[in-house]
């Protein structure tokens, strides 16, 4: 009986003793540490703000230098990838003084952040390419929503462009669907204004001049027409005969249009054309028969 009371009552010491470090643990950490890391939290949530905020008018700025369409979506896009970036550095780097002020040895865990974030970039290097390799295509600018390109082997006209990935659409409709990292070489057909080589074909034996003059005319008029005028960028030229064989000669003409516009051009080219020689009794290459072709696709009509 003696004996259990002396084991009973040392017990009974250690926990009052427990209790009491433990309150005064408590009362230093309300004192002394709880501040520090209510302070970290609002420093990081005022930093978060102020890179918002500092984004946020960036952007604007860029913006409005920039015409209106596909452009205002890329700044956007790069400022909002920059803006959760800085975001991401804030709080980490909050969460890590949060740690130490809790009395938790950072070393270990960040040795093994490291090994699983090793781990993790092995598995993962092509997605981290991909989003690398995006960041810097819209940062770069280097082709917008509605260009036609050339990337990773295929043409088509890009519908969707993200981090991640380019789609797409080729002329004859399907869907194209490139990552970034397979983005080597970029070759934008419709950035600033396109040129469309024209080849016309006749006979041999109609005279050089007048051909050249009938194409500089119908070049002119389509030139000028109120319907055509803002699509063509500078006056058509006709350079002379492009190549000579087989009892015909081929007419070079150059039209320099906006993006995207050269085709609606061109048709308009080709039907002015073949009224002219009708009109005029240009003599065809062959049997009733006149080429007007398109360098870019060897199509004849």
């Amino acid at each position: 009986m003696l004996l259990s009371l002396q084991m009973k009552l040392p017990t009974e010491a250690s926990l009052s003793a427990l209790l009491r470090d433990w309150r005064e643990d408590t009362m230093t950490f309300l004192r002394h540490d709880a501040p520090k890391i209510i302070l970290v939290l609002i420093g990081a949530y005022i930093l978060t703000k102020i890179l918002r905020a500092i984004a946020r008018k960036s952007a604007d700025l860029h913006i409005r230098k920039l015409p209106p369409g596909v452009s205002v979506q890329q700044v956007r896009t790069v400022t909002s990838v920059v803006t959760s970036v800085g975001v991401f550095a804030i709080f980490f780097t909050a969460a890590l003084e949060i740690l130490s002020l809790l009395g938790l040895n950072l070393g270990p865990m960040l040795a093994s952040a490291g090994i699983a974030g090793l781990a993790i970039g092995f598995g993962a290097q092509t997605l981290v390419h991909d989003f690398i390799n995006g960041f810097f295509i819209l940062f770069e600018n280097q082709y917008d929503i509605g260009d036609t390109v050339r990337i990773a082997g295929v043409k088509g006209t890009v519908e969707r462009m993200s981090l991640r990935n380019t789609v797409l659409r080729d002329e004859d409709g399907t869907l194209h669907i490139v990552p970034n990292s397979a983005i080597q070489i970029v070759s934008n057909t419709t950035r600033d204004w396109s040129q469309l080589a024209m080849r016309v074909v006749v006979a041999y034996s109609e005279p050089s001049d007048r051909i050249v003059k009938l194409l500089t005319e119908v070049g002119e008029e389509v030139r000028h027409d109120p319907a055509y005028a803002d699509d063509v960028v500078s006056d058509i030229q006709v350079p002379g005969i492009d190549r000579v064989g087989n009892g015909e000669a081929e007419y070079l003409m150059l039209i320099k249009t906006r993006p995207n516009k050269q085709y609606t051009v061109s048709r308009e080219l080709r039907r002015r054309i073949k009224e002219c020689f009708e009109k005029n009794n240009v003599q065809a290459a062959g049997p009733g028969r006149i080429y007007v072709m398109d360098s870019g696709t060897g199509k004849a009509s």
